[in-house]
């Protein structure tokens, strides 16, 4: 072996060996295999070098780019939060702000470096320590989200509405560490709503004032129709009477559907079953309708099926309006021909009753176009409509919310110039009864003694009053307004005031808050009913609070309040 030709390293291993020259010329082979293998060893070291060098820099490359990539995305994440209107934020769970975008100042007007590692309990709420406790209970609670809404006063001292969404964050043992959330600035549409609940308020106020003011009348027409029944009166005269009576009440309970109309979008309506004749039902629907027929020269027939059960349990007023509705509409758009009023049975179980009805007429029908639009409020088949027929456009949509509250619904099938359908199928419990009682006449009552004390500033509702108190025998006073009745009260003994709530100088409410408060026992203590045209729903709780003693609605049924004063006349007779 050449000297030359030896590995370093395996020339360090001979001459630390002691390998004389005939072991080296022996061996001469074997070292030959061990040098060539070295040699072999450092070519592969360089090939590696030579990679790791290259991967190396292509890692450096490789890096750099990526750290560019990353800062770009940064920068374009920052520049995208920043752009968003609404506050992001991060906190610690002592509710220390650790991060805020730029809309936080822009809302707030507190520089971010001012608000880093404070909290924004304080610098939100400000004096509104009840949103400070809910906020301070959040974060020691195992809620993980939280939300509100709140006034705050910017620097600049305008007032805004805040929304505010918070949700914690846990780390990697499932224990709360942070919390992320937003703050949108909501005042326009916080202001639209407080706008819409005063329209709503105004809107209410108008309904209850119309109420009053229509009823008012009414309460004449359907009082003075009692009064004529309980008067003398030709036999001939009956039918016009029972049809004026039945008339102008259900005159009155259309007039209470139109003026809650808004009932209907809120879900308020609600069904009042009770057992009824629905061949009664439908013989006052067509007394109802025969004058309109012969006065239009028109043919009205009314078909009802003779299966259907006698005595039906439902809502009889909210059907008869419906159909009423349809009848009216049928006669109003028909001008040759006539009106055809069906009821068939089309489905009968032991306990309900599937019954179609239907109003077909030959009048000016509906295209087929607008027939989906009839059902909308205020909405008819043409634009002179209207104007040819009157009428508002609210029959139709009254009459499928009726029927949609009784798990129904209304249809039309129509042909313009040859006339329409207008049918719905209602399912109705069968009541079991043989017949129902009518309501109990008050033709003849006993006098009732009694001493009657009337605040009313209706002359029209007073004259109902005066004749029924005198067919009845009852003594009576009548003041116009509150401040009236307080000047008569003391000067004579009586049984029960009638006390209207809506009247000129002093309201009832004021005067029955005077009453309650005379030092005479005997006096303060005197019943007193509310009488008034509004419903029990919007003065219910006001005289409860005045401590009167019961509601009587105007227009008032005659016989619930006979039996009111019946009340009161015994328990006066019972205290002597």
């Amino acid at each position: 072996m050449v000297d030359s030709n030896i590995h370093r390293l395996l020339k360090r291993q001979i001459l630390n060996a002691n390998f004389t020259v005939d072991d080296l010329n022996k061996f001469k082979d074997f070292f030959e295999v061990v040098n060539d293998a070295y040699k072999s060893f450092d070519d592969d070291v360089k090939h590696i070098e030579v990679i790791l060098e290259q991967s190396s820099n292509e890692l450096y490359k490789r890096n750099k780019t990526l750290k560019n990539e990353v800062f770009e995305a940064e920068n374009e994440l920052d520049t995208i939060v920043n752009s968003i209107e609404g506050v992001i934020f991060k906190t610690d769970m002592l509710g220390n702000f650790k991060y805020l975008n730029k809309a936080w100042e822009d809302l707030t007007g507190i520089e971010i470096e001012k608000a880093l590692n404070n909290k924004y309990r304080e610098l939100l709420f400000g004096k509104n320590d009840k949103e400070k406790v809910r906020i301070h209970d959040f974060f020691n609670s195992d809620k993980e989200e939280y939300s509100t809404l709140f006034k705050f006063c910017k620097s600049n001292g305008n007032i805004v509405w805040l929304q505010l969404k918070v949700e914690k964050i846990k780390d990697v043992y499932g224990e709360f560490c942070s919390a992320i959330g937003t703050m949108i600035d909501v005042t326009q549409l916080k202001e639209t709503e407080i706008k819409l609940n005063r329209a709503n308020k105004t809107k209410d106020e108008f309904l209850s004032t119309m109420s009053h003011e229509i009823r008012t009348p009414l309460n004449a027409v359907i009082g003075m129709s009692e009064i004529l029944l309980m008067d003398k009166f030709l036999p001939e005269q009956l039918e016009n009477l029972e049809v004026l009576k039945y008339s102008s009440e259900h005159l009155l309970a259309l007039v209470n559907d139109l003026l809650d109309l808004n009932k209907f979008k809120s879900k308020e309506i609600k069904l009042f079953e009770d057992d009824f004749n629905l061949s009664e039902l439908v013989q006052n629907i067509k007394l109802h309708f025969n004058q309109t027929a012969i006065k239009q020269n028109l043919s009205f027939d009314t078909a009802i099926d003779s299966e259907i059960p006698t005595i039906l349990k439902g809502d009889s007023l909210k059907l008869s309006q419906v159909l009423k509705n349809l009848l009216s509409n049928a006669f109003k758009f028909t001008h040759d021909g006539g009106v055809v009023f069906k009821i068939e049975l089309i489905e009968a179980k032991d306990d309900t009753s599937k019954i179609r009805f239907s109003v077909l007429d030959t009048g000016i029908g509906v295209s087929y176009n607008k027939q989906k639009d009839i059902f909308r409020s205020f909405v008819q088949a043409s634009n002179n409509t209207s104007k040819l027929y009157g009428g508002s456009g609210l029959g139709l949509y009254i009459s499928r919310e009726l029927l949609k509250i009784q798990k129904s619904d209304l249809h039309v099938d129509s042909t313009v110039g040859e006339g329409s359908t207008f049918w719905f199928e209602i399912i109705l419990k069968n009541s079991g009864q043989i017949t129902i009682s009518k309501q109990r006449s008050i033709t003849k009552t006993e006098n009732l003694e009694l001493n009657v004390l009337v605040a009313e500033d209706t002359s029209l509702n007073a004259l109902i009053l005066k004749k029924l108190f005198k067919n009845w025998g009852i003594d009576y006073d009548i003041a116009t307004d509150g401040q009236e009745l307080l000047d008569i009260y003391p000067n004579k003994e009586y049984d029960l005031i009638l006390m209207d709530l809506q009247m000129p100088v002093l309201d009832g409410y004021k005067t029955t808050k005077a009453i309650r408060k005379l030092e005479d026992s005997s006096k303060s203590a005197i019943p007193i009913i509310a009488l008034t045209a509004f419903t029990e729903s919007e003065v219910g709780d006001k005289i409860k609070q005045y401590k009167m003693d019961g509601y009587l609605s105007k227009p008032f049924d005659v016989c619930h309040l006979y039996e009111l004063l019946s009340f009161y006349a015994n328990k006066k007779r019972l205290a002597v």
